[in-house]
């Protein structure tokens, strides 16, 4: 199993999604959103290694509710997520998962891409679409700006088009 490049970990976070979870932000993006939160993922090269078994020490070591997937563009390591996914899941954890793609976008690249389609089979909720500056609300639950949309994603996977995660609107 190769290593994750990562930006960082937070090992309890309550902003990165429901309830005390870890985020794992992921290091590359290709986006360049202006106003990005977190611009010191967007070099790929930059960051740190994490070995998968490190991250799930970490995660056992809390009880927590699960794992968030941010970045950074977390679905540009999709296969290399999967491992730590996997664990996460095993351990009866959720995942909830940013990115600046449209679930529009995804469906066409997920049936070229097998890595991509198995990591979104395992999300619970994506956030999905770029941060738009001139969108930005920081009423909005999860989200940076208007645009972006909190989905079910095993709903929206099963009816082929987004569905908003109950409670999110």
């Amino acid at each position: 199993m190769s290593p994750l490049r990562l930006s960082g970990i937070v090992k309890e976070s309550v902003t990165d999604g429901p309830g005390i979870r870890m985020a794992v932000f992921t290091q590359g993006c290709p986006h360049g959103c202006l106003g990005c939160h977190n611009p010191e993922t967007h070099d790929f090269n930059a960051g740190y290694e994490y070995e998968v078994e490190e991250i799930l020490r970490m995660y056992d070591e809390n009880p927590i509710s699960g794992i968030t997937l941010t970045g950074g563009e977390p679905l540009c390591r999709a296969e290399q997520l999967l491992p730590l996914v996997r664990g996460v899941r095993e351990r009866g954890g959720d995942i909830f998962c940013y990115t600046g793609y449209t679930f529009e976008q995804l469906i066409p690249v997920m049936k070229e891409d097998t890595g991509l389609e198995a990591l979104l089979r395992l999300v619970d909720i994506l956030v999905d679409g770029p941060f738009i500056q001139a969108e930005r609300d920081l009423t909005l639950r999860f989200r940076g700006s208007r645009n972006q949309r909190v989905l079910d994603m095993p709903r929206s996977l099963e009816a082929g088009a987004a569905v908003w995660a109950e409670g999110y609107l």
